[in-house]
């Protein structure tokens, strides 16, 4: 009886460890890097880290083909022998252009409902434009519904709003605005449209420097123009994997 219940017990680690030889690891992905369709995968993420110190690297491509959509462009790009699909708010492209892009957000299996077709990679891109950037942070934001030529973004003889409070003032006192609705003048100059149903604006007024204050709004923002917008400042907000702000105005609107 012994022997035969040893018998039985050989055949199970027998069995367990054929199972575990044959099995292999799973690739878990999240709901949002697989099977989206196009808006909810334009939309489900911002285009860059919210936050980030990091200045992405700047990618200059040709287009080998364009297929645009009601609100995207898709553009097969080559950059140093590889080619490689993109996905940019809807521009005027053209085959044979010479682009740039900076960062993006990788999907794999990215399903165009317009198009029937399945991506196997696609990168999400929000920093994407025609001209050069000369190598400076600033230059490498281009208006993204257009695609044209860089505008200016130096800021300089700003004049401020009645009742608008300087960038060096709110970000030297952080707490006392804090959920607090204020104005601020600056100028524009970044734009990430359309990302979770809201325009992402970076404006900057020239008080401190390096100051940048991210602004989320309904209102279109031309790059490059001096505006005064109304909203409530917002501390340590986090938006989830990863994406996070120290200080922020929320739900602006122009003044």
């Amino acid at each position: 009886m012994k022997l035969k219940h040893l018998n039985i017990v050989l055949i199970l680690l027998i069995g367990l460890l054929a199972a575990s030889c044959n099995s292999k690891p799973r690739v878990i992905e999240s709901e949002s890097s697989a099977g989206q369709a196009d808006e909810a995968g334009m939309n489900g993420l911002p285009g860059e880290p919210l936050v980030s110190d990091a200045v992405p690297k700047e990618h200059k491509v040709t287009v080998e083909e364009a297929l645009n959509t009601e609100r995207y462009t898709y553009l097969f790009v080559s950059e140093e022998g590889e080619q490689f699909w993109i996905a940019i708010p809807r521009s005027e492209v053209k085959k044979g252009e010479v682009c740039y892009f900076r960062g993006g957000i990788m999907k794999k299996d990215f399903f165009s409902q317009e198009f029937n077709r399945v991506f196997e990679t696609v990168y999400l891109v929000s920093e994407f434009w025609k001209e050069p950037s000369g190598g400076g942070l600033e230059g490498a934001h281009a208006n993204l519904q257009g695609g044209g030529a860089i505008p200016d973004l130096e800021v300089k003889n700003l004049k401020r709003a009645e009742g608008a409070i300087k960038l060096s003032e709110l970000f030297s006192n952080k707490e006392k605005y804090n959920n607090r609705m204020i104005k601020v003048t600056g100028k524009c100059v970044k734009v990430n449209p359309r990302i979770m149903n809201r325009n992402w604006v970076h404006l900057r007024d020239g008080s401190g420097e390096g100051l940048d204050l991210t602004v989320t709004t309904m209102e279109d923002i031309p790059l490059g123009a001096t505006v005064t917008m109304e909203g409530i400042i917002a501390l340590d907000k986090d938006f989830g994997a990863g994406y996070r702000y120290d200080l922020i105005m929320e739900d602006a609107v122009l003044q």
